[in-house]
């Protein structure tokens, strides 16, 4: 489950977007450069090998470890793209291009946001979409809704199928895992709709994008635990999540699993700032952006992050690194959130007013998560969730191999 947010405001694009998956399901950063194909070259998708283009553009992805599509993207022509599982009454394919396939591909075939609606549509009904799209459970599939912006402006893309429909956004726009279009909604499966929780986030998502006029707004939004839950002096948002036995803390922006129905964590978060001849890009390259940190990046500049984080806990990686903090704080985030987050939101706003280099702002944030590590282990405390909670987190932490 996910959710994409768009401001147009300013003379610029605001774009927002936290993936959500599962919680060891690791999410990384993956630099493809501008490349020159044959004619006539396969291309291997996540389930289904399709027709290369000719010429792909650089790109910069936040993918899933296992997928060959990403969820989150931007390419050097300044599109962006978001998407989000909807679920629909139309028949799910058993193979078929996934919703994050179709982002990626946009992204390397599309020098507009207009161009990557049109490679979307056209791939959609000459491919189809499906497969199974789940790490947990493979054979979770569903369809997808999209938000493309570039700095001129922005498009929402609904499916069901192979079925499509496009709107363009004139001032807000948000999507969170159900269909919003007049034109399509009456394709949308209720239940599943409803278990998602996404009704309640896209209220919120939309009215924080509404009011957005920054990047800030819209780190704020991400962070956004909703109403009820403890309050949380100093952590931006304000309160710590509130879970519910069918779906977890799946009713707000900033998502944490551990529900019995389904179960969605947030695993990456990226905010993008457009207008022309002035492009920002902002990641967390972690999971949980309420105990994250957005870092800039640049589609041409790559970092070298370590190994790519899979599904197994591994020091080296940046993702699992940010686990030992994520997953401690969670435990009782109305006490230690307060112990490094305003020293998160200060570092923040040093950096958007001058941003530093990639490299070197990731060697402070990495610096900084582990004094921030330090500081929320020694403090100690109990696990306050539901025990419900407690026990989902711990089979998870088995499976990952993390040690407390």
């Amino acid at each position: 489950m996910c959710d994409t947010m768009v401001a147009i405001t300013g003379g610029r694009v605001l774009f927002a977007k936290s993936s959500d998956r599962d919680p060891n399901e690791a999410q990384l950063l993956d630099w493809q450069p501008r490349r020159r194909h044959p004619a006539g070259a396969p291309l291997r998708c996540t389930h289904l090998t399709i027709a290369q283009a000719r010429e792909t553009h650089a790109v910069l992805l936040s993918r899933p470890f296992w997928m060959w599509g990403a969820e989150i993207g931007a390419n050097e022509h300044g599109v962006v793209i978001g998407n989000e599982a909807v679920f629909t009454r139309q028949p799910y394919a058993a193979t078929g291009l996934t919703g994050m396939d179709l982002l990626r591909l946009a992204l390397e075939r599309a020098a507009t946001a207009r161009e990557a609606v049109e490679v979307i549509g056209l791939l959609l009904e000459r491919h189809g979409q499906g497969g199974g799209c789940g790490h947990e459970d493979r054979g979770f599939t569903y369809h997808n809704s999209f938000l493309v912006a570039d700095p001129t402006g922005a498009f929402v893309v609904e499916t069901a199928g192979r079925r499509w429909q496009v709107q363009a956004v004139t001032r807000a726009w948000s999507i969170s895992n159900g269909l919003t279009l007049p034109g399509i909604a009456g394709e949308s499966d209720l239940i599943r709709t409803a278990v998602s929780g996404c009704r309640t986030r896209r209220a919120r998502t939309l009215a924080a994008a509404s009011a957005a006029s920054s990047v800030t707004d819209l780190f704020a939004a991400l962070r956004d635990h909703g109403d009820g839950g403890d309050p949380v002096v100093g952590a931006g948002p304000g309160r710590a999540p509130r879970y519910r036995w069918h779906n977890g803390a799946m009713a707000a922006p900033c998502m944490h699993a551990g529900g019995v129905l389904a179960a969605s964590q947030t695993t990456a978060s990226w905010v993008a700032e457009l207008a022309p001849g002035a492009i920002r890009h902002w990641v967390t390259a972690t999971a949980a952006p309420c105990t994250g940190l957005f870092k800039p990046v640049r589609v041409d500049e790559p970092l070298d992050l370590g190994p790519a984080p899979t599904d197994r806990a591994d020091a080296r990686s940046l993702w699992w690194r940010h686990e030992r903090l994520h997953r401690r704080v969670m435990r009782e985030p109305a006490a230690l959130l307060p112990r490094f987050a305003g020293e998160r939101d200060a570092t923040e706003a040093r950096w958007l007013a001058a941003a530093p280099p990639p490299r070197e702002a990731f060697a402070e944030g990495d610096r900084l998560l582990a004094d921030w590590t330090a500081r929320v282990t020694a403090a100690g405390g109990r696990d306050r969730r539901p025990p419900l909670v407690r026990r989902y987190w711990a089979v998870r932490a088995r499976r990952a191999g993390l040690v407390a």
